[in-house]
């Protein structure tokens, strides 16, 4: 019997959509509005239409600081995609055929276990490097901090994708002759593939989303010499102003367009044509 769509659906479905549109879709249109408006000298608003765009990507100044925060944010993202989405695949991999309890075993075992010689890695005080504090290191050492701490996410959708797939595929394999190494490239990995390209979308959103750890670990100057300076960080000093620099919330909002234009971009070009290999390879 097909089910009528009664008055009720919307009685239950009003507070979601209450809620996502009073603090989501409703303040990104505010934020394309304000980007239309520029400031005057006494504080006044008016009408500029693009002229913040333009102020952004023409001026010198407004445009080398937007390309240093996207040239961040890309290799921010880099890493993440280089290093976390591969060490969640393998940890993901190795939790499908190894029991935890065994592998807890093997860390601890004060025989051939890996834990003594971890603990003994506190003495090498010599190889340190203020990387923090280094130009050079600094962005690819907060990034990495970041996978460590992001990394739990990817390896649980990887892993529910390896554990849902049909242990009679990898059986069959098995029968055929396929070891374990081929079965995990040639069946496993085309299976989990749209899993995967699942999580390096959504690594591309937070990423360029990213503000709170490169706030809470250099500030919002991201230092030194905005080193680690990414599109949210950015965002807030012209947003909110620094030292003797005063905030814009036109030429915030303008920013904030453009962050939403290029994550939205990104998120087009992976549906476009990434998500449609990824199906037919797992097909």
């Amino acid at each position: 019997m097909k089910q009528r769509f009664g008055p009720h659906v919307l009685v239950f479905l009003a507070p979601a959509l209450i809620v996502y549109t009073a603090f989501s879709a409703w303040p990104l249109v505010d934020t394309l509005r304000l980007a239309l408006y520029g400031t005057d000298e006494s504080g006044g608003m008016h009408f500029a239409g693009l002229a913040n765009f333009h102020k952004l990507l023409f001026d010198a100044h407004w445009f080398a600081a937007f390309r240093n925060a996207l040239v961040d944010n890309v290799e921010f993202f880099a890493i993440h995609t280089l290093v976390q989405n591969p060490v969640a695949l393998l940890l993901a991999a190795l939790l499908s055929v190894v029991v935890i309890g065994f592998a807890w075993q093997l860390i601890l075992s004060p025989l051939w276990g890996v834990a003594e010689k971890l603990m003994g890695f506190v003495g090498l005080a010599d190889h340190f490097q203020p990387w923090l504090g280094q130009e050079d290191t600094a962005l690819p050492t907060i990034a990495l901090i970041s996978v460590w701490q992001f990394v739990g996410v990817p390896l649980m959708l990887i892993y529910a994708a390896l554990i849902a797939i049909p242990e009679e595929v990898v059986e069959a394999a098995a029968v055929e002759g396929a070891g374990a190494w081929r079965i995990f490239w040639q069946i496993r990995l085309p299976l989990i593939a749209p899993t995967l390209g699942l999580v390096n979308i959504l690594t591309f959103v937070g990423n360029f989303n990213a503000f709170d750890l490169i706030y809470a670990v250099k500030g919002a100057i991201a230092g030194p010499n905005f080193s680690t300076d990414l599109l949210g960080t950015l965002f807030y000093r012209t947003f909110f102003g620094y030292q003797s620099e005063v905030g814009s919330a036109t030429m915030g909002a303008a920013l904030a367009t453009l962050m939403f234009l290029v994550i939205l971009a990104g998120v087009g070009l992976y549906f476009l044509v990434i998500q449609r290999r990824l199906q037919r390879l797992a097909s």
